[in-house]
């Protein structure tokens, strides 16, 4: 038995006017970390919603912990926890009420359950008697977490919990989830950055509603189906429009300060590749461009198939 299973899932918004999620289907296992990873819109908060019981699917089936989740929506509710995208707590009570009174909901109390949350309130207790409302984004992550897991739920769902958190708070909380994955509790998480789905077990891509990729992301990674070069050079706006009109390239998109450029394998060596494009881009007054072999990461594997799907980026630039 999964712990989480969707089985073609569809819900749209506006009386079916916007779809949300598109026939999705997944599984996830016993104390895997799973990660959601796509854009705002991408469907992934209609997902957690369904299966944390606060919405209703129009189409198809999901389980948690083996009950569905439209007729055994209260048993669900006391074997999950979930963390939300936007911070929930009451921010006029105190660290040590937040906390207490998480617990009371489930008929726990902090002392019970104090192991499982342990390394994590450490860092918080200097600060038990201060108002939640005026904790740091990272303090307010960790609060949020100790309530998710105060009743020491089977499975933890958390929705884009890094969002807006600094790069160290956000590397923090990815040890701490590792750890509570160690401890047998299986974790479903969003995201929307993309150098975080390396601590994930296994991810699925997905944009407008679908599934675009589900695998682990080394072998994402591993089956980007073309060649990959990074290009630099003077005005970075002009190169991106230059190489998409670059008919012999797949696709180009802005990466960070580069631009990568995609390209059929086996059909041309990469000093072959490397040349034309150097010459097809000096012909139309690009200067001082360095082109290079790069390996793809999942940035790529998600965004330039993307960017080939939407011809209003090309319309745009």
């Amino acid at each position: 038995m999964f712990p989480i299973t969707l089985e073609n899932i569809t819900k749209t918004y506006e009386k079916g006017k916007v779809l949300a999620v598109d026939d999705v289907s997944l599984s996830v296992n016993d104390s895997e970390m799973f990660g959601l990873i796509g854009p705002d819109g991408a469907g992934k908060t209609s997902i957690f919603r369904i299966l944390t019981t606060l919405l209703l699917p129009d189409k198809g089936t999901a389980t948690v912990c083996g009950k569905d989740v439209v007729k055994e929506y209260k048993a669900i509710r006391g074997m999950v926890g979930y963390m939300p995208g936007r911070f929930s707590l009451y921010q006029d009570l105190s660290v040590e009420e937040n906390l207490n009174f998480f617990a009371s909901l489930f008929n726990t109390s902090i002392k019970e359950n104090y192991e499982l949350i342990k390394d994590i309130y450490v860092r918080l207790e200097p600060f038990k008697d201060r108002h939640a409302g005026q904790l740091s984004g990272g303090m307010k992550q960790k609060l949020a977490l100790c309530c998710a897991l105060i009743h020491k739920p089977s499975v933890l769902f958390l929705d884009e919990p890094t969002t807006g958190v600094d790069a160290v708070s956000r590397f923090e909380f990815w040890e701490m989830l590792k750890r509570l994955k160690k401890q047998g509790i299986t974790i479903l998480v969003s995201t929307a950055y993309m150098d975080e789905v390396g601590h994930c077990d296994r991810i699925a891509l997905m944009q407008n509603g679908k599934i675009l990729s589900m695998d682990t992301p080394g072998n994402i990674i591993s089956s980007y189906p073309e060649k990959l070069f990074e290009l630099k050079g003077d005005n970075k706006h002009k190169l991106l429009k230059d190489t998409m009109a670059y008919t012999e390239a797949v696709g180009s998109y802005a990466s960070g300060e580069s631009i990568h450029i995609s390209f059929k394998k086996n059909e041309k060596s990469d000093t072959e590749i490397i040349g034309g494009l150097k010459g097809f881009l000096e012909n139309k007054g690009c200067k001082q461009i360095e082109i290079t072999s790069t390996i793809p990461n999942i940035e790529d594997c998600f965004f330039e198939p993307y960017q080939n799907r939407n011809p209003w980026i090309k319309n745009w630039l």
